[in-house]
């Protein structure tokens, strides 16, 4: 089976990144542009080769620094726009009518790429900060706030806070998911790891406590005690199910999502596997088994849990049923889907039974069948007429026709 992965973490905020990288490249060329389109206005043009010298060395230097927001350090930022600033302040001293004509600082617009690193990096606050420094700087170099000064500070103000803003949104949102996909594969896994002590353990409790009370003597003690334990340990496995504990964000960053959009345990690459060889031990004496003649194939975890959920269903009968039940397994191999079908002569089930025995920590329907199901995208129907028996019929989609000739090739 094709196991599809993808990174818990993969930072929205990430292509904000590699766009400020193309943005300040770009508006470095820009401010090159205009000086060299106005260079004869500039009564000293030579502080401004210098400059533009500096921001162009400085930029492509540091492109590594602002492609993620480990590399952006709050060092660089502080350089950064220290840079832009001295760029704005030195605009009058080498063009004298910068002031009078309202023209264009050294740095132009590259500045706003300054700016929204700090939004990037450090939000909506940050932001704030850094622009509000860029609007003193520019009312300071016109000497007098211009109309043109404060539309172009008002909007670069506006733009970086709104950007650190949405960061941080953003930022809030991939914690809440992945937060609730590390919980949903906990849970997942309790679930599995109760259907298995239900299977075994509580199972195997369950008949001592009978074989011990009818047996009498020192072996109903052992009874008494075995059913103490199977309560402690029922109430143990129901109580767990609804209380998650944390999971390690470290440990479960690669195995939630695996957990989460596959279903796959660990080293699950085998091809598939023919329902069939599966559920023959289950035949028997009293258990009769009626399956197609051609293979049933199934993924390997999808094929074990539903030979596990039809020997659940096997064991209610045997339980509840007795041990003169008789039951019958049928399986309908369909393009789209397997059905297997659990059908017993017993008494059937009460009606209201099933919430009863949920509710007293007997999870036995609930997770070992239902929750098997569940889990693979598939159904279980239970149907019980009191004196007629009980049939589960349990149905398990295929996977499309292009992932299962993947499987078959790994």
């Amino acid at each position: 089976m094709a196991v599809r992965e993808r990174v818990v973490r993969m930072s929205v905020e990430q292509p904000l990144w590699r766009a400020l990288t193309g943005y300040r490249v770009m508006t470095l060329l820009y401010a090159v542009l205009v000086f060299a389109a106005g260079r004869d206005r500039y009564e000293r043009p030579a502080i401004a080769v210098a400059y533009l010298a500096v921001l162009a060395v400085w930029t492509l230097a540091t492109l590594p620094k602002v492609a993620n927001a480990a590399s952006c350090t709050t060092r660089f930022l502080v350089a950064d726009l220290t840079l832009a600033l001295t760029g704005i302040l030195l605009t009058p001293l080498a063009d004298a009518h910068a002031q009078s004509v309202d023209g264009p600082t050294l740095p132009t617009i590259w500045t706003a790429g300054s700016v929204l690193a700090y939004a990037i990096k450090g939000g909506w606050r940050w932001a704030g900060v850094a622009s509000s420094l860029v609007a003193v700087a520019n009312i300071i170099e016109r000497g007098h706030p211009t109309r043109d000064t404060v539309h172009n500070v008002i909007l670069v103000w506006v733009a970086s806070i709104a950007i650190g803003y949405v960061v941080e949104v953003a930022r809030a949102s991939e914690r809440t998911l992945a937060r609730a996909l590390e919980i949903e594969a906990a849970t997942r896994e309790r679930e599995r790891l109760a259907r298995d002590i239900h299977d075994s353990v509580l199972q195997v409790l369950a008949m001592v406590q009978r074989r011990g009370t009818a047996l009498g003597g020192e072996a109903a003690e052992l009874g008494r005690m075995a059913g103490e334990q199977e309560v402690a340990l029922r109430t143990l496995v129901a109580g767990g199910l609804t209380r998650p504990s944390h999971v390690s964000e470290d440990a479960s960053e690669g195995a939630v999502v695996r957990a989460v959009e596959t279903g796959d345990e660990p080293g699950d690459t085998a091809g598939p596997v023919d329902l069939r060889a599966l559920l023959a031990p289950r035949a028997g004496a009293r258990v009769t088994l009626s399956d197609p003649g051609a293979p049933v194939l199934l993924p390997p975890p999808a094929a074990r849990e539903l030979a596990a959920a039809v020997g659940a269903a096997l064991d209610n009968v045997r339980v509840h049923a007795g041990e003169d039940a008789r039951a019958w397994i049928l399986v309908e191999d369909w393009p789209d889907e397997v059905i297997v079908t659990v059908r017993d002569d017993g008494p059937g089930i009460p009606e209201g039974r099933l919430a009863q025995a949920e509710g007293e920590g007997r999870m036995g329907v609930a997770l070992s069948i239902r929750g098997r199901l569940r889990d693979l995208g598939g159904t279980a129907e239970l149907i019980s007429v009191p004196g007629q028996g009980t049939e589960v019929e349990l149905k398990v989609p295929r996977p499309p026709r292009d992932a299962r000739g993947k499987a078959g090739e790994k």
